[in-house]
């Protein structure tokens, strides 16, 4: 069991027969009256969004989310194909389940699959990825004295902001969590 004044990002507990994962949180002391947690929390499964006040000694029982790393093979457009390293199963998901990291795989690459009672409902990209630009603006010499940032698609169809300096062909590091540039490799 969990109480909601223990609450952090990322915590997962069963609450209604759902289970959500805590996105934001606030612990909330008025002046007058008693303290309340006020969260954002994410249905694991349904994908929804809610945000809830809680009674900060609140009882709730936390779920076990199972994490596999397995390597990302193939899509046929409708299913995504990842394989389990360990016992070479192949499993098939949904957009809905790895649009947020799909972005950024390429095939072979290995992603983090998590399960709830055996069931995958959400794919994590490694944390950091290098990819090649494919379409941009060209550079121009001397363009690294600004900020200004410009768009750029990378090998996988992800956009993502890069310096005016970065050309198409580039290999750049980005940060998965953010989707944010950080360095020409």
């Amino acid at each position: 069991m969990i109480s909601a004044g223990d609450f952090r990002k990322g915590t997962t507990f069963e609450l209604d027969g759902q289970v959500f994962t805590v996105i934001d949180f606030l612990h909330v002391k008025p002046g007058k009256g008693a303290a309340f947690v006020k969260t954002k929390l994410r249905n694991v499964i349904a994908g929804g969004i809610t945000e809830t006040t809680f009674n900060p000694t609140t009882k709730l029982q936390e779920a076990v989310i199972e994490r596999k790393e397995m390597q990302y093979l193939y899509s046929d457009g409708e299913l995504y194909y990842f394989m389990d390293q360990e016992t070479f199963e192949q499993i098939p998901l949904n957009f809905e389940k790895v649009e947020d990291a799909i972005r950024f795989l390429k095939e072979n690459m290995f992603a983090v699959i998590k399960f709830y009672k055996g069931e995958a409902f959400s794919v994590e990209a490694p944390n950091f990825v290098e990819l090649q630009i494919t379409v941009t603006d060209p550079g121009f010499k001397g363009n690294t004295a600004t900020n200004t940032l410009k768009q750029a698609t990378v090998e996988t169809g992800a956009i993502v902001n890069v310096p005016l300096f970065v050309n198409e062909g580039d290999f750049i590091r980005i940060d998965t969590r953010t989707g944010d540039y950080m360095e020409r490799v």
